[in-house]
């Protein structure tokens, strides 16, 4: 033949699409990509929104923070370069309304700001609370203060009010509903006030014991210059090594906030890798029944003179044309969902995402290219050895298993590329390698209940049907074992997907509970602490965390001194740079697990760390630390590893002495509660214990649920293209027999058997394979769910007792009813047409 392969590709290629022969190679494809590829979309442009937006959350192209507001030559050095500066202010006190209108009190962040600012961002302002905010370009005229509305609510305030701050009596003139570089640490929390910078020095609250934090924040248009004054400011702050002076970043945001993030974006990754694992074994199934239904046509291929070459490059060219076609589909397709993430997402990045890169269209069609030549053409390619003898014998030139080379090659190949997807090691092995192991052991099982099966049925006991099914799974044990373990690679996924549904998700939510502390009161003196215990009892509030709070500053590590330059690590030296919040308990808080060592209660020189910051400063088990207590140094030996869960909104502490109390050191206290629903609680316990600093937590937690909220609807989206994938695979397996089903029924019929014994055949066999693998399935789900919940997720997590049962009652549901529509038309089929077919 002179027919060159780019014609005989073509022609093939039209001739199967139009019979439909690759029609579940061009879904599992396109599905496998679109999955992928609207996680990679979105992930990309959220990406670029917070780079875009990480300026305006900082509030200026590089800012420098200071606790001493000796920032001149950094001022000096912006004006020198042409770059835009501001200074600011911030520092917790206590606003008053005046007694006429209560004389309440609350604690507030204040923030005095001059001309200029905000340099990035945009500050929204509303004339009243609950009223539409507004962008301004202003900032509080003297005289003027500017209050959150949570502020006005606290005082029973309104717009044009008095608020004393200090020794000032400010006018309130403007509510802020929202400030570009308000941040996320622990002031955030407060209402923020807003005042001039003339008006700071007549409120008198600068004094020289005063915890303020001046922010001097720099902007320009040219890059470069900015680039090459953040790098002469970060090389300032090393050479000084001044304490409390630092360059800011991000890393100030909520650590709730990113918890819930990072965790939603694991949730996404796990549910894509899923759709692609189970699009892989699609492919695989499809390519063998594929390259099966060829041989005939390639045997008479080479009858008629091709070259071998000229056939493997024609099936080649056919896959590769599937493989880019199914691609860009699924990368359109992809493309389109992931704007359903967008809108499920809405409002975690500020102004709307900027559009996205080329990345995730060249990623996608890189998968869909892998998946399908990994996978699909390795069993095609076969066909070009097929020897021209079976056009007379049918016998010969059946597909044979790939060599563990080509398929080792493959699946290495895919898997990395998943690894990469996954931007997580841990989620990436345990899904992977997960599936890997689980397919091995689906097969050896498999085999295992074959030989069981022909042992166990006798053939003068059992019902006929029965003993039919049984010799058909007996006669071809291969294709047995092939069917059992993609059915249970496809339930496996599926069974996996509801947990994360239920289970996973119920778990994730009980981490971050709705019930959790609203409150977070300190500054409560030892002496005020059996009144303050009885006013929350009085009020019916139970089960709240108290502990000991203690200032402290880690001074020795070991007997040598250490200092935030022993240090590279900029979260080492803030740490170092500032006291930490130390504890004491007999008994280990709620949500602590400890990782290494021992909590041994009244052990009087321990000390509990959170791994952590140990991790951080270099710390490890048997150390001895030295903390400055107000003065007094406190020695301790580091005899236990905490974990924290940090999204617990529980009271929670970096470094705990195992003891009832640490004698001859300063101490306050502090409770964290879920205040009851009293009107004028808080107001009341101000009142009764005006030092106290009480935060409330209300609009964090319900920012933290909301974001929970948004990204398990975006999961379970994602999760339909997923079980898409799972039915395209339990599909291919069931009908990947159906031609050989076909002739032995044929031969059946011919010999007498009825229409309602073969059916109760096929259905004792679909059932029988379901069965088993729903149960395998569910086995492996529950131990895949129960690792990723505990190394991937980091939290709680027991699936119930009969999740096998159901798995396997689901399985043969399943497996009877893709049966049913993949090989209705077998027994429906002549006799006589089967038989030619199979002596032809």
């Amino acid at each position: 033949m002179t027919m060159s392969f780019w014609q005989l590709g073509w022609r093939t290629l039209w001739r199967d699409a139009r019979a439909g022969e690759l029609r579940l190679l061009w879904v599992a494809v396109t599905l496998a990509v679109a999955a992928l590829t609207s996680v990679a979309f979105f992930a990309n442009r959220l990406e670029a929104g917070l780079q875009r937006d990480a300026r305006q959350l900082l509030g200026g192209d590089v800012v420098i923070a200071s606790d001493d507001g000796q920032l001149q030559r950094f001022v000096d050095q912006a004006q020198a370069l042409g770059l835009r500066h501001v200074t600011t202010l911030v520092f917790p006190t206590m606003g008053r309304a005046t007694e006429a209108r209560g004389g309440m009190a609350k604690l507030v962040a204040l923030k005095a700001v001059d001309q200029g600012y905000p340099l990035r961002g945009r500050l929204q302002v509303a004339d009243a609370a609950g009223a539409a905010g507004r962008v301004t370009a202003e900032i509080p005229a003297p005289g003027q203060a500017w209050v959150d509305a949570a502020l006005l609510s606290a005082l029973e305030l309104q717009v044009g009010d008095t608020l004393l701050l200090g020794d000032a009596s400010l006018r309130i003139a403007q509510v802020i509903t929202a400030e570009p570089d308000r941040g996320g640490g622990f002031m955030s929390f407060a209402p923020r006030v807003m005042i001039h910078a003339q008006d700071l020095a007549a409120t008198g609250l600068v004094q020289p014991a005063s915890r303020i934090t001046w922010r001097l924040a720099v902007a320009g248009e040219d890059a470069q210059t900015v680039a090459r004054y953040a790098a002469w400011a970060q090389a300032q702050i090393g050479e000084g090594r001044r304490a409390g002076l630092r360059l800011e970043s991000l890393d100030s945001g909520s650590p709730e906030m990113r918890r819930t993030l990072e965790r939603g974006e694991k949730f996404l990754s796990l549910v894509a890798l899923l759709a692609a694992l189970l699009s892989a074994v699609a492919v695989a199934l499809a390519a063998r029944a594929f390259a099966q239904g060829h041989l005939d046509v390639a045997a008479m291929l080479r009858v008629l003179g091709l070259p071998q070459r000229r056939i493997a490059a024609a099936y080649a060219l056919e896959f590769a044309v599937v493989g880019l076609l199914a691609s860009l589909l699924g990368v359109a397709l992809g493309w389109g969902v992931h704007h359903a993430f967008v809108w499920l997402l809405a409002g975690l990045v500020a102004d709307g995402l900027p559009p996205p890169n080329l990345w995730p269209v060249g990623f996608g069609v890189g998968m869909g290219m892998t998946l399908l030549l990994a996978f699909g053409l390795p069993p095609v390619l076969q066909l070009a050895q097929v020897p021209p003898l079976r056009v007379l014998r049918r016998d010969v030139g059946a597909i044979k298993p790939l060599s563990a080379g080509v398929l080792g090659v493959g699946v290495l190949g895919f898997g990395a590329l998943l690894m990469v997807v996954s931007r997580d090691p841990r989620l990436g092995g345990i899904a992977v390698g997960g599936f890997a192991a689980a397919a091995l052991l689906f097969a050896a099982l498999a085999w295992v209940a074959v030989w069981l099966l022909r042992r166990l049925v006798r053939e003068n006991a059992a019902p006929r049907w029965l003993i039919l099914a049984t010799r058909q799974l007996a006669a071809r044990p291969g294709y047995a074992v092939v069917q059992v373990s993609s059915l249970a690679v496809g339930l496996l996924a599926l069974v996996l997907l509801v947990l994360l549904r239920t289970d996973l998700v119920s778990s994730w939510r009980q981490a971050t509970p709705a019930h959790a502390p609203n409150r977070f009161v300190i500054n409560i003196m030892p002496d005020q602490a059996p009144a303050f215990r009885s006013h929350l009892e009085q009020a019916g509030v139970q089960g709240y965390d108290w502990f000991p709070m203690i200032r402290g500053r880690l001074v020795e590590v070991n007997g040598q001194a250490v200092r935030p330059e022993n240090y590279t690590d900029d979260r080492a030296q803030r740490m170092l740079d500032r006291e930490f919040n130390l504890s004491n308990a007999l008994a280990m808080p709620d949500k602590n697990t400890v990782t290494a060592g021992q909590w041994v209660a009244g052990e009087a020189d321990g000390a509990s760390v959170e791994d952590g910051i140990a991790q951080t400063l270099g710390l490890h088990l048997g150390d001895t630390l030295v903390f400055d207590i107000g003065g007094v140094r406190h020695s301790a030996r580091l005899t236990s590893l905490r974990k924290v869960d940090w999204g617990s909104m529980r009271a929670n502490f970096f470094i705990m002495f195992p003891v009832a109390s640490v004698p001859d050191v300063p101490t306050t206290y502090m409770a964290a509660y879920r205040a009851p629903a009293q009107a004028g609680f808080d107001n009341a316990l101000l009142r009764q214990f005006p030092n106290i600093t009480n935060v409330d937590l209300d609009s964090t937690i319900a920012q933290v649920q909301r974001v929970l909220d948004q990204v398990i609807r975006a999961v379970e989206f994602l999760f339909a293209f997923t079980l898409a994938a799972g039915l395209v695979v339990l599909f291919a397996a069931v009908t990947a027999t159906r031609e050989e089903r076909a002739r032995e029924y044929a031969i059946m019929r011919a010999l007498g058997a009825q229409s309602r014994l073969l059916r109760q055949v096929q259905r004792a066999e679909l059932a029988g394979v379901g069965l088993l693998a729903g149960f395998l399935a569910s086995c492996v789900a529950m131990l895949v769910g129960w690792a990723l919940a505990r190394w991937v997720f980091e939290f709680a997590w027991t699936a119930v007792w009969w999740v096998p049962l159901a798995g396997a009652l689901a399985g043969a549901v399943l497996a009877l009813g893709a049966g049913w529509w993949g090989l209705r038309e077998v027994l429906q089929r002549p006799v006589m047409h089967s038989l030619r077919a199979a002596a032809e």
